[in-house]
Parts: C-alpha cells; sequence; structure tokens
C-alpha cells in the first residue's frame, strides 16, 4: 500500500491510503467533498539503521564469500577451579 497525498483549495492537504499503482488524478476531499489534485512528493524511504546494515551486508557476503579457515581453532581452556573446598560440594552440571 502506498500513501498518496492531495491538496484540497479550501481545507488543505490530506492522504491517502491506496495499493501502489491506482493514484486517480484527482479524489475528493475527506472533509468537503471537493476535488482535490493531487500532489508528487518524494517517497517515504525509510533509512536502515548503520548496525543493522552492516549485520546484513555480513549475512549476505558469508553466502558467497564465505570465510577460509587456514588452522585448526585453539582448543578450549578447562574453566578454573575453584581452591574453596565447598565448592567440590555442589551438585554437577
Amino acid at each position: 500500500m502506498a500513501t498518496y497525498q492531495y491538496r484540497c483549495a479550501g481545507c488543505g492537504p490530506f492522504d491517502v491510503t491506496r495499493p501502489i499503482g491506482q493514484a486517480r488524478p484527482e479524489e475528493p476531499c475527506e472533509a468537503c467533498g471537493h476535488p482535490s489534485r493531487r500532489l508528487f512528493t518524494s517517497p517515504m524511504v525509510i533509512r536502515t539503521p548503520a548496525a543493522l546494515a552492516r549485520a546484513l551486508q555480513a549475512q549476505e557476503a558469508s553466502a558467497y564469500e564465505p570465510r577460509v579457515v587456514d588452522e585448526v581453532p585453539a582448543s578450549r581452556r578447562a574453566p578454573a577451579r575453584s581452591a574453596d573446598p565447598r565448592h567440590a560440594l555442589l551438585p554437577k552440571p
């Protein structure tokens, strides 16, 4: 759906929502019913936040340009053991 703007000579501008490409050159005013001419305005394009744009670009690039692994990843370090003897009495996960 697109929002088209019209201007009534007596009441001023108003918006009409219609499917894309189905705007009429004239539309009756919502307040007084007089024929109103369509205004040509710039499209309402919303700017994508920079963080989202980077994430989308990385996602798209990974489909065509996957990262190449040169070596086996380092093994994970074992979790540090606590010196407190009471921790040994806790249930194991």
